[in-house]
């Protein structure tokens, strides 16, 4: 038994002042109430099966500030798998980060307990989607987005975060680049090379986030006319125009930082409605203007199939690599650690 259990007054000082519309972003203390009972179970699970929670920063609150370990973005994540002694992962977000907490810590038993596993992003291109691409294009370096399968990742040279993109394929010697899936990041990392005048010959595949997809011009537009001074923080999965015109552009973790530090007190911040809820519970004082959106795959992540995940994983929770595709996909995150 945990020593000490989360009360709902507790919860509900971490969780009251997230508002961002939906009734699921709200929380009264009757909710947060609701809520403990679950909470308190899991932690003690957690502790008698000696498993640790990771969480995205895109995942509901009540699970970020209710029972997960470790919170951040894909990277920072893979990072903390790697530090923890626990026996089992319970990776809250989509099947390809738990891929990579697999990819680095085989030993360990990896789940996965979201309903919808999927990503529109990491689901748009497969192996041989990548073997097809590198008979067309042979002198180019294919370096992936970590938002990408552990199969898609063994047919590629080095993988790459939305943290640390332009810095490795700018060192990468090879001046042929082919960057997948995202379309956006890719036309991005271009114009960021051609404007530091490094000539590289960049191609890239035509993948998509649903998410920042959807955000256009007119989000800032209609933000900046009646929030002239509010900052304009974007994800570089967002498209060019959106980046073009953004005053800070960076990976989850380092949008937090950037609102965390800079003297600016209103926001319009262009990623997943879970960087929000993360802003508005941990800086308060900080205001966000303007909409975000949710993503279903990490929203399908539940308290109620975290415990079931402790309690009794089913086959598909189960994260299962063969080890040549993991020793394979392992070589290219250990060159991303090289070069970042």
């Amino acid at each position: 038994m945990l020593k000490t259990q989360m009360t709902a007054s507790q919860l509900y000082e971490k969780l009251k002042n997230i508002k961002l519309g939906a009734s699921v972003c709200q929380y009264s203390l009757k909710k947060c109430e609701e809520l403990v009972p679950i909470i308190n179970e899991i932690n003690e699970l957690k502790e008698e099966k000696n498993a640790v929670i990771l969480a995205h920063s895109y995942i509901s609150p009540e699970i970020i500030y209710g029972v997960s370990d470790f919170v951040g973005d894909s990277y920072k994540l893979s990072k903390d798998a790697l530090t923890t002694k626990a026996s089992t992962i319970v990776f809250v977000a989509v099947r390809f980060m738990g891929e990579t907490a697999k990819i680095l810590n085989p030993e360990k038993e990896v789940l996965i307990p979201a309903v919808l596993d999927g990503c529109s992003l990491a689901d748009s291109i497969n192996a041989e989607n990548v073997k097809d691409l590198r008979r067309q294009y042979p002198d180019h370096t294919f370096i992936c987005y970590i938002n990408t399968s552990a199969q898609v990742k063994a047919e590629c040279d080095i993988t790459v975060t939305s943290a640390n993109v332009y810095k490795v394929a700018k060192d990468i010697p090879n001046d042929k680049i082919y960057f997948l899936p995202d379309k956006f990041m890719g036309q991005n990392l271009k114009n960021y090379m051609d404007r530091q005048g490094i000539k590289k010959d960049i191609k890239f595949y035509s993948g998509t986030c649903y998410v920042h997809e959807d955000y256009g011009m007119e989000d800032i537009l209609k933000v900046k006319l009646e929030y002239p001074d509010a900052k304009i923080v974007s994800h570089p999965e967002c498209n060019s125009a959106i980046v073009d015109n953004s005053d800070f552009v960076g990976s989850t973790e380092q949008m937090l930082g950037y609102m965390k530090e800079t003297n600016s007190r209103q926001f319009l911040m262009l990623t997943e409605c879970g960087l929000s809820a993360r802003l508005q519970s941990e800086f308060p004082e900080k205001q966000l203007v303007g909409s975000c959106t949710m993503c279903k795959f990490m929203k399908s992540n539940t308290l109620e199939d975290i415990l079931r995940c402790l309690k009794n994983p089913l086959p598909k929770d189960r994260v299962i690599l063969d080890e040549p595709t993991r020793l394979r996909a392992l070589k290219t995150i250990e060159a991303m650690f090289r070069y970042a």
